[in-house]
């Protein structure tokens, strides 16, 4: 349906437009519990990932500040943050994942993350979260109402905002949702973040952290169970299919691999580094 003529970017609401693009999305959100059972598979994949290293180098970080990390999962950067900032709270609504963040913690001695359960859409000043220097929203923003996601970041920064978010079709492939006989839907990505942004006249900087086509698993398991993740109630037939193709794409590797694969993904995994440094409260 065309636009009235008169019709300008001020006219246009991204939430909205984000919310209807969510309800035409193919993948299903994860809830706690799901994310509860993946909590330590997810620990362990993630630890010095690539993805870490190339965003903990452009955080601006100095040993004073204080950061909150919204939608932490199992420490995947408060536990490298740890040793370079003043002290780290950890907000995530899943406890598994604080749980498996708390045993690094205990297994570290780290005395600067403390962990809170708690969501986006909770009241965080009842959760006891104060201001801090940086917030941080790394790969957390699957939110029903993005822009109140966006505003509390920035009312609990006082200084720099960072938020990674996904560049479709990151972090699916759509090649096995074919290979299995499922139509894809993206969804929305963060073009619709950028432009909710522009409409609270927050003008971020951005820049695309690209990984690698290639992922390393010790095993034909460990690759399907991490694409499983991407699907919502598999059948048998489904799973086996999504078996034939993980082993088309796997690349030979050399003898000291042992069992490890090699999967290579049609499309390398990008996200969005989307950042502002605070100047003025938002009107």
């Amino acid at each position: 349906m065309p636009l009235p003529p008169e019709t300008t970017l001020a006219d246009i609401d991204w939430n909205l437009l984000w919310q209807n693009a969510r309800k035409q999305k193919s993948w299903s959100s994860k809830g706690p519990a799901d994310w509860d059972k993946k909590a330590d598979s997810f620990a362990g994949r993630n630890a010095g990932s690539a993805y870490v290293s190339l965003l903990l180098a452009r955080l601006a970080l100095t040993p004073d500040l204080t950061v909150l990390d919204v939608g932490s999962g199992p420490g995947t950067l408060a536990i490298p943050l740890a040793e370079r900032v003043r002290s780290i709270t950890a907000l995530d609504y899943s406890a598994g994942m604080l749980a498996a963040l708390n045993r690094q913690i205990q297994a570290s001695n780290i005395q600067n993350i403390r962990t809170i359960q708690g969501s986006w859409e909770d009241d965080w000043q009842q959760l006891g979260i104060a201001k801090h220097d940086i917030a941080i929203a790394s790969r957390s923003l699957a939110v029903d109402d993005l822009a109140l996601a966006l505003r509390k970041l920035n009312d609990y920064a006082t200084g720099y905002v960072f938020i990674t978010d996904r560049i479709a079709p990151t972090p699916f492939d759509p090649a096995a949702f074919a290979a299995i006989g499922r139509e894809f839907q993206s969804g929305p990505d963060y073009i619709y973040t950028v432009n909710i942004l522009y409409s609270m006249a927050i003008h971020p900087s951005i820049e695309i952290l690209e990984l690698e086509r290639d992922t390393v698993f010790a095993d034909m398991e460990e690759a399907l169970q991490s694409y499983v993740w991407m699907f919502k109630d598999l059948s048998s037939r489904e799973e086996e299919a999504l078996r034939g193709y993980l082993n088309s794409r796997v690349i030979p590797s050399p003898p000291s691999a042992g069992k490890q694969i090699t999967i290579r993904r049609e499309h390398p995994p990008q996200w969005a580094l989307i950042w502002w440094q605070k100047d003025r409260p938002l009107e």
